[in-house]
């Protein structure tokens, strides 16, 4: 999808430990204005995803058809059921096994966050508050690609634009 259009976003979860029980951060970005949205699941599987984006959804209402008009994913057994339960408000689209590039917005985001979160860091033991700290330094960073304006504030002029169009 090209990174023209607003509403097209990358999903994905960063690990901590490689242990089944410790937590995952669940990253989602919206690819023309690089805004991340990252939330903490106890685990890395389907029903903890499934119930994050259900969360999600519920949490912006009625507009988040349009907010999310499609979501890409890897081919991981945590993003099994986001293809049905997703069905008939945001297309989802899987990228090929071992094809980190057709997600780049993702990768060069998520290598953000282990400045913070080096790899092998117990995610159990990172606050909701921390994360949210993260969230908020990556999304206030003045980007060249966005004319040094901040994803935030890139995110925030396209809701404008779509609230004037309504």
């Amino acid at each position: 999808m090209q990174k023209k259009y607003f509403g097209h976003w990358e999903i994905d979860t960063l690990i901590g430990t490689k242990t089944k029980d410790d937590s995952v951060l669940l990253t989602l970005v919206e690819r023309k204005t690089r805004f991340k949205i990252m939330l903490k699941i106890h685990q890395k599987s389907k029903e903890f995803v499934n119930k994050a984006m259900k969360q999600l959804y519920e949490r912006i209402g009625n507009q988040a058809a349009d907010l999310f008009k499609t979501i890409t994913s890897d081919n991981g057994s945590e993003f099994a059921g986001i293809y049905e339960m997703l069905t008939g408000i945001t297309d989802v689209y899987f990228v090929h096994p071992y094809a980190s590039y057709e997600r780049g917005t993702k990768e060069n985001q998520h290598k953000l966050v282990r400045r913070f979160i080096p790899k092998g860091e117990c995610l159990a033991d990172i606050s909701a508050n921390t994360i949210n700290q993260i969230q908020n330094w990556m999304n206030n960073i003045p980007r060249k690609i966005l004319g040094y304006r901040t994803a935030k504030q890139a995110f925030l002029d396209e809701l404008k634009a779509f609230v004037d169009q309504q």
